[in-house]
């Protein structure tokens, strides 16, 4: 299993979220004067992107149980 599949990351407002915190992270390190640590928190961000809604494919919720044994 990759990171990004991990079943923590399955609803779209947490993935939404963690990008969100990431860009803000960039535009306060910006505003504050440090534009090294905007671009490493930018690229944290371009990552979670990537990873997030990019590469990302939902899994099937009824797939991902596992099957049903009859007693």
């Amino acid at each position: 299993m990759k990171d990004h599949e991990h079943p923590f990351f399955r609803p779209l407002w947490r993935r939404v979220a963690i990008v969100a915190v990431c860009v803000a992270w960039a535009i306060f390190e910006f505003i504050s004067g440090a534009p090294f640590w905007g671009m490493i928190a930018g690229g944290f961000a371009a990552y979670a992107v990537w990873q997030f809604f990019i590469l990302y494919k939902p899994v099937d919720p009824a797939a991902a149980q596992p099957p049903e044994t009859r007693e």
